[in-house]
């Protein structure tokens, strides 16, 4: 369960307070706002879909409507109700380009042919929540192999004593399976969660973490709150919290204390572990000879952090060779690309490894039109050449590819593209890129790096750039990150997601983020930025911040993910739709769907008696867009596909259908919804009828006292509607509402 329970989001957010400004604040330009957020789970990478993704309001069960006859677009038949439905309409086409964008993100972490280069970048990791109880398996794999630092015993101490501690230190000195032996230790019971690194002093003292007695509660990479006057008595209040509840809790963070740090809870500074002992013990389970394991230490390359080590034993212990491996770890990985840098280099070959850094996988033809881009962005950045140096440089430009060639950095790949094979440019070995990309930032100026951001821009707001550039593009940002944060934030990220770039740019930027998601220590960073971006008083800013939270940076972190949409909702900034997609993708990776429809039907359920306005008004939108979402791929309702593989969550959903049914401005939509969920069910599954039992139970249950026939006259007739183009599910149907009607006894 996300965090104590995402029910708690609910809580947490129920209901905002109108938003007087919001109202004075223009809508964003159709040329930069966000373009989806639906619920759709698109297409594999590099293939288009075989039919336009059906968005979350596309319903083929929503009948046709009456011309207007005059052609006036006033006629009186024309209700509110089909007035909302047309702008649902235009509004989830607006979606959709974002949410493709998640879907190819996703589709990307299983294709062998891209090269990532960050972070544990495995599909499987990729696809869990950063956040909530950490499973009883894990905790055992992060504690088999535990290698205790000499700082250990002094935060085993601190943890006894306070029943808090912070460990601050770098990023890779295994501080996250450090808190998780601390509290191991030392915590009585053997159950621990990991809480979000958005949570502050203030959250964690005032009760809206709900500790437990017994339970070790882990903090990653908490965020920077700067420094205050009240940071000792804030963290005395978290410890006295935590102790009152019987509970204990280890923070993790890279940020120093500035000034004298608080004396309520102890800030241990971490160090790493001994990296030969850490291969030691994992190599030992790994039950690998004990000459490979002397061989694999003796071979250990200075410089390699905790993550490094433990990601290398796992491919030595899986019988790669020790020889091999450690070339593409610490100062080995970096040796040839620091060599490269310290010959004299022209302008063109500094050109050449730049854009490489950003635009890997591409063809001569168009890695060779980048480059002549960048090198006229990047120009002023060099000296005036001699009549001796031009020359030379335009016949290196006459003979780009074969510069290319000659470059130690760069080799060829030939990928294969249905049945014919394209030839792509990348580096040489996989983790070059980041080392280029390290080096690049220390040794080039302010006006190169100017030049980069313009070129990067103009390539994205031509409107020329596909997923696969926005993607190679997002890659080389996260890997500069942990070198140059500001830059990146500042001269990338926000002006992209306001759309100075155009739309590709405010994709781009939420691919940065999702990147940066596969990066343990760099998930915070991108959660920081995208609640930063849905504080803007930006309505573009807003909605690339609700794209960002439909995909990558929502599966890791759901909570934070719905907490932000949910307040979002109704300030038209597309939550609605981000919910929907967030749904979609949570289902397509098998995580826990309960985290948007538990807070969302908390949210509906104390709304319901409430008079209308704009915060009801955007539940009630939230929830029918979420109920509505169907899958790209298949065309079918995501509901359908919960139901069947998350049983578990159909009381939930039906209680949500109920709250929209009984909404009679939205009533005959979400009817057609719900016969749409209930026919999918076949699609779903070989025996759909136990599903469809256990929704209309769940929706009976939830109904309020009357509103059954009213639901049994609705579907009767979409059937008979169904009947006069073919076979309807009358069958399913007619079990659907015996389950509703069955409460009602």
């Amino acid at each position: 369960m996300d965090e104590q329970a995402s029910a708690q989001t609910g809580r947490d957010d129920a209901p905002d307070a109108p938003d007087p400004a919001e109202s004075e604040r223009q809508a964003p330009q159709p040329g930069n706002t966000s373009e989806t957020e639906t619920g759709s789970t698109g297409p594999a990478p590099g293939t288009a879909p075989a039919e336009p993704p059906r968005t979350p309001e596309d319903s083929d069960e929503t009948p046709a409507r009456p011309s207007d006859g005059d052609g006036t677009g006033d006629a009186p038949e024309r209700t509110t109700d089909e007035a909302a439905d047309d702008k649902a309409r235009a509004d989830s086409a607006n979606q959709v380009h974002h949410n493709n964008v998640n879907q190819y993100f996703l589709g990307a972490l299983d294709a062998p042919e891209m090269h990532f280069g960050i972070g544990a970048a495995d599909s499987a990791h990729a696809r869990r929540r950063a956040v909530g109880r950490l499973d009883a398996g894990e905790a055992d794999a992060v504690l088999a192999s535990y290698v205790e630092p000499d700082c250990f015993e002094e935060a085993v101490t601190a943890l006894q004593r306070d029943g808090a501690v912070v460990l601050v230190g770098p990023s890779g000195t295994g501080k996250r399976a450090g808190a998780v032996a601390l509290v191991a230790t030392v915590a009585e019971g053997s159950d621990y969660v990991v809480l979000s690194p958005g949570r502050s002093l203030e959250e964690l003292a005032n009760g809206r973490v709900e500790f437990a007695k017994g339970v070790g509660y882990v903090l990653l990479d908490r965020m920077h709150e700067g420094t205050t006057a009240t940071a000792d008595f804030d963290w005395r209040r978290v410890r006295d919290t935590v102790r009152e509840h019987g509970a204990h809790l280890v923070v993790t963070t890279v940020h120093e204390p500035q000034g004298r740090a608080p004396e309520a809870v102890r800030h241990v500074p971490w160090r790493a572990p001994d990296p030969a002992a850490v291969l030691r013990v994992r190599l030992t389970r790994a039950r690998c000879a004990p000459e490979t394991v002397e061989r694999a230490v003796a071979l250990l390359p200075e410089g390699c952090r905790t993550a490094e080590v433990v990601a290398a034993a796992e491919r030595i212990g899986a019988g790669a060779e020790a020889d091999a491996v450690w070339k593409e770890y610490g100062s080995n990985a970096a040796a040839p690309v620091r060599e490269w840098f310290a010959a004299e280099r022209t302008p063109q070959e500094w050109a050449e490894v730049t854009t490489l850094a950003f635009v890997t996988g591409a063809g001569f033809r168009d890695f060779e039109t980048c480059q002549q881009r960048l090198e006229r962005h990047v120009a002023r950045a060099f000296a005036e050449p001699t009549e001796e140096e031009a020359a030379e440089a335009a016949r290196r430009a006459a003979d780009r590819r074969l510069a290319l060639a000659r470059n130690a950095l760069v080799t060829v790949e030939e990928r294969e593209n249905g049945a014919l094979t394209r030839t792509a440019l990348v580096f040489a070995h996989q983790q070059y890129r980041a080392w280029v990309l390290r080096e690049l930032w220390t040794m080039r100026s302010t006006v190169y790096w100017d030049g980069v951001r313009d070129w990067l821009t103009e390539l994205l707001g031509d409107g020329r750039a596909d997923l696969e550039l926005q993607l190679s593009i997002a890659q080389g940002l996260a890997l500069l990150t942990p070198s140059a944060f500001e830059e990146v934030v500042q001269n990338y990220l926000h002006p992209w997601a306001s759309g100075v770039a155009g739309p590709a740019g405010q994709s781009t930027a939420t691919l940065v983020l999702h990147c940066m998601c596969l990066d343990e220590s760099l998930a915070a960073v991108a959660l920081g930025v995208a609640r930063d971006w849905a504080r803007s008083y930006d309505p573009v800013v807003r909605s690339t911040a609700t794209a960002a939270f439909s995909g990558q940076l929502g599966v890791r972190f759901p909570t934070d993910a719905v907490h932000t949409l949910l307040r979002l909702t109704g300030r038209g900034a597309g939550a609605a739709f981000a919910l929907a997609g967030l749904v979609a993708v949570l289902a397509e990776c098998r995580q826990d769907t309960g985290a948007v429809f538990r807070p969302l039907a908390y949210r509906l359920r104390a709304q319901r008696d409430l008079p209308a306005g704009r915060s009801k008004e955007g539940v009630l939108d939230a929830a029918l867009t979420v109920l509505r979402a169907r899958d790209a791929r298949t065309g079918r309702p995501v509901c359908a596909d919960v139901l069947v593989h998350s049983p578990a969550q159909t009381e939930k959903v039906g209680e949500l259908w109920a709250g929209v049914l009984g909404n009679l401005p939205r009533r005959r939509r979400a009817l057609n919804g719900l016969y749409a969920t209930v026919a999918a069910l076949p699609s779903a599954c070989e025996d759909p009828d136990p599903a469809a039992v256990r929704l209309g139970t769940a929706v009976g249950t939830a109904l309020r006292p009357g509103e059954g026939p009213a639901l049994r006259a609705g579907l009767e007739a979409a059937v008979r509607r169904a009947e006069r183009t073919g076979p309807a599910p009358t069958h399913l149907i007619h079990l659907f509402l015996d389950a509703v009607l069955s409460t009602e006894e």
